[in-house]
């Protein structure tokens, strides 16, 4: 298989990024040695999209963006090849100042995310979340300053409800602007959600999706061959799943975490996805991954062993809360 990154349109725009993001939260507990021999892999291998979001603390995404950005400065050509993705900092709940979205909020992120990058615009600046307090007049408006003033290409989506992606869109037609071109959302096997009106929502309005996989819900984060083991204190379900998952990838002769990746990169409506890899042996497998094609025979086996959220009746937005 090979180990070169696949190159994809994002969304209906004619932005050029690889199909694998490399999300760069894990930079933040490496030193500027190890962090710019993973992001020099990467660049060779093809990744050319860097995400600085993460589910994380946001001091440590803003160590992660200044590690990036001390890359960025030593080689000219590293910003020229490189699409920056960040997304706008959540503050602290009853912060003075305004909500997740206000325009004081969108402006103070973005201006901090340039600043610690060192560079003097970013590629796609993400919205996180729905804000149902922000009126999307007032979204757009800061947006619209951002772009005008050349610090922002293109505006995407994280976490966002279905609902809300129509909302945004609808609000953007209005305004005459490209609106949305991309979306973030949690999406594996085990968290298959976003199938009910989330990616059908990114498709009817040409957003590309690149997915943040959970690697099973954290049970496969410790690598072959520990996934069993960690689901030991999961319910009994979710036990027998991963024991006949493993199965399943025993007898293709992958590694679960590989054949994980695959299936979401299979699904309609995906665009791509963000790895945190940590080293260039994992970025690599991640790459490896993108080339294990998943036959209809496959595809129904895995259905079984993790069905899919219609047959679970799930709300649209409970996973959200």
């Amino acid at each position: 298989m090979s180990t070169d990154a696949t190159h994809v349109r994002l969304g209906r725009c004619a932005l050029l990024t690889s199909r694998l993001w490399l999300g760069t939260a894990a930079l933040a507990g490496q030193d500027d040695a190890d962090a710019a021999r993973l992001l020099d892999h990467a660049r060779a291998r093809g990744v050319n999209c860097l995400d600085t979001a993460a589910d994380c603390a946001p001091d440590r995404v803003q160590v992660a963006e200044e590690s990036v950005g001390r890359w960025l400065a030593g080689d000219a050509g590293r910003r020229e090849e490189t699409v920056l993705s960040v997304t706008v900092d959540v503050p602290p709940g009853g912060q003075v100042g305004g909500g997740d979205l206000s325009a004081r909020q969108i402006i103070a992120s973005c201006e901090g995310s340039l600043r610690r990058l060192g560079v003097d615009h970013v590629d796609v600046l993400h919205l996180p979340r729905e804000d149902r307090v922000a009126p999307w007049d007032e979204i757009w408006q800061a947006v619209d300053a951002l772009v005008a003033a050349g610090k922002v290409c293109y505006v995407g989506s994280s976490g966002f409800p279905g609902w809300h992606i129509v909302a945004a869109q609808e609000h953007a037609v209005r305004r005459h602007r490209l609106g949305l071109v991309s979306h973030q959302c949690r999406y594996d096997l085990t968290s298959r959600h976003p199938e009910l009106e989330v990616l059908p929502a990114a498709q009817a309005y040409g957003l590309g999706v690149f997915v943040r996989p959970t690697r099973l819900g954290g049970l496969l984060d410790g690598g072959p061959g520990s996934t069993a083991g960690r689901a030991s204190g999961q319910p009994t379900a979710l036990r027998s799943a991963v024991e006949a998952y493993e199965a399943f990838c025993g007898d293709l002769g992958e590694d679960p975490a590989d054949v994980a990746l695959a299936w979401v990169l299979s699904r309609p409506g995906v665009t791509g996805a963000v790895v945190g890899a940590r080293t260039s042996g994992r970025l690599d497998s991640a790459l490896g991954a993108c080339g294990i094609a998943l036959g209809a025979t496959e595809l129904s086996a895995l259905d079984e062993i993790f069905p899919g959220v219609a047959s679970a009746g799930a709300a649209p937005e409970a996973w959200l809360r």
